[in-house]
This record gives C-alpha cells, structure tokens and sequence, in this order.
C-alpha cells in the first residue's frame, strides 16, 4: 500500500514551507542536500520537519497541501502544534457580512 505525505518543514530563517511527497524521507534529504537550486528551502538550510500527514489517496493528499498552502502562518503553526481549539477558531469566517458579526442579521440561514 502507498501512502502520500503532506509536509510543513521549518527552514533556518523560521519561514514555514508546505509540500507533498510519497516518500518523505528521501523529500528530506533532499531538502537539506539543496538537491534542487531552485526550490524555496534551497537557501534556508537546514529544513526540520515540523509536521506531517499521511494519505493514501494521492488526490486528497494534492489538496490539502492546496489548502495548507494558502494557510497564514498562525494557522499552519496551530496545526503544527496541534492546537485544534486555535484552529477552529482562526478558521472561522470573520467577515462583515457573517452572521456572527453583523449586528443586523439574527443569525438565520436564508
């Protein structure tokens, strides 16, 4: 059985990077050999692995990453920490037009 990982690494300038493999250990190493000149850890060496999930439908693996992504950092760090109770709160929807915050709804779906 294969299984797809979805990654946040925390690179030696504290920024957070997301990525997906199906095998995570040579992803690692790689990372921290700089095998790929190109790629955004290659100047923020070393990389530690900071987070990891396991999948075995590549395409659910694919977006989550997608998800995680567009993430700000607080939130990607709460899944990190495995603070779930942060998570749902930074997750809920705080604009204007949100029952929650519009003082004129009464909290009614229409």
């Amino acid at each position: 059985m294969k299984f797809y990982y979805v990654y946040i690494l925390c690179c030696k300038d504290d920024s957070l990077y997301v990525g997906v493999t199906s095998d995570i250990e040579r992803r690692l190493m790689e990372h921290n050999a700089g095998k790929y000149s190109e790629a955004y850890t290659h100047s923020r060496r070393p990389v530690k692995l900071v987070f990891c999930q396991d999948f075995m439908d590549p395409n659910q693996a694919i977006e989550f990453e997608k998800k995680i992504k567009k993430w700000s950092r607080t939130k990607k760090q709460a899944l990190i920490d495995e603070d779930f109770d942060k998570l749902q709160n930074l997750s809920e929807c705080r604009n204007a037009t949100h029952y929650k915050y519009n003082p004129n709804s009464d909290g009614a779906i229409e």
